[in-house]
């Protein structure tokens, strides 16, 4: 049992396919368990929480054979490392095994370095009385996929294992269909297209993702067309085909088409939208997740939600349009 876990726990079960036999037991379980993280891997078997028709197994580097079988008992999260606070939630949909959240911008989804609390999970936790999944682990019960702190939108949080483990494998599968609007420097051109490239951490900045050469970083692929064209920006809408971290962000910047307002990616636009910007007081990239679509976990239901601008993404475009 992990520390700091609750005595309940989600019993996970993995049968090893032929394709992965030799393969080391860490990289087996992350391919065929992609709702479960590396390092929230490395933490069961450091553990013990993995166990085979042996016992326990507790060394990574262990080569698996065809046909085994192994069991991970994910503990269940308490609220030791975060805690409910009431914090108001704009929520689309909600039943008994997922919720779906219109994030504002601003929010941290789960807590990290530097944000402790404050952020969507303590959100969560208060909200559905800490009736999330736990697969994610003790700081991101429930936690499925994110969105950066700056962006606002559509969100899918998951109640229990087993919609956890169902949504995070349409993730995996890219058959999540989801949309942002962006605001960005300069026209496009063309107004629509494809933006392709593999995107991995920054060799030059740690706190950058960017688009990598010779095969690093995982593969990427942003579809994108101009809605709405301005003096020295535009608006477009982009579709993800996979979801990296700060995909259309580095994407629409490869392009040369930085996102408005972005700190990281080189959004300050001309001198005229760099004015505009400092006017509105827009201090964050002009990004929004308006829609999400799933096949419900369990129901087997289509779902659709959309989610509007929000206002000061309004009152940019607005704004641009008059310039």
């Amino acid at each position: 049992m992990l520390a700091g876990m609750a005595e309940r726990e989600t019993s996970i079960q993995i049968e090893i396919p032929e394709g992965f036999a030799g393969d080391r037991l860490d990289r087996a379980l992350a391919a065929l368990a992609p709702h479960l993280s590396r390092e929230r891997l490395k933490s069961l078997l450091k553990a013990g929480a993995v166990s085979s028709s042996t016992g326990p197994e507790r060394q990574p580097s262990r080569k698996v054979r065809a046909g085994e079988r192994f069991v991970l008992a994910v503990p269940q999260p308490v609220p030791d490392k975060a805690q409910p606070q009431d914090i108001p939630l704009a929520i689309a949909f909600e039943d008994d095994h997922l919720i779906v959240v219109d994030k504002p911008a601003g929010l941290v989804v789960h807590p990290a370095a530097g944000n402790p609390d404050g952020t969507l999970v303590n959100a969560l936790l208060h909200h559905c009385g800490g009736s999330l999944s736990g697969i994610g682990g003790v700081t991101r019960p429930g936690i499925v996929h994110r969105i950066d702190k700056d962006t606002s939108g559509l969100l899918v949080a998951a109640k229990t294992a087993h919609a956890h483990m169902g949504l995070a494998a349409q993730f995996a599968a890219h058959s999540v269909g989801r949309r942002y609007f962006a605001a960005v420097r300069g026209r496009p051109s063309p107004p629509s297209g494809r933006v392709e490239g593999n995107i991995g951490r920054s060799p030059k900045n740690r706190k950058k993702m960017a688009v990598l050469e010779d095969g690093r970083g995982k593969p990427a692929v942003t579809h994108y067309e101009t809605v709405d064209i301005f003096e020295e920006a535009a608006l477009v809408r982009c579709r993800l085909e996979t979801g990296r971290t700060h995909q259309v962000r580095v994407h629409m910047a490869a392009k040369g088409n930085p996102l408005l307002g972005d700190p990281l990616y080189g959004g300050r636009g001309g001198k005229g939208v760099t004015r505009l910007l400092s006017q509105l007081g827009f201090r964050r990239q002009a990004l929004h997740a308006a829609s999400l679509q799933f096949l419900h976990p369990e129901t087997q239901e289509n779902l659709s939600f959309e989610s509007p601008l929000p206002g000061d993404m309004q009152e940019l475009v607005a704004a641009l349009s008059r310039s």
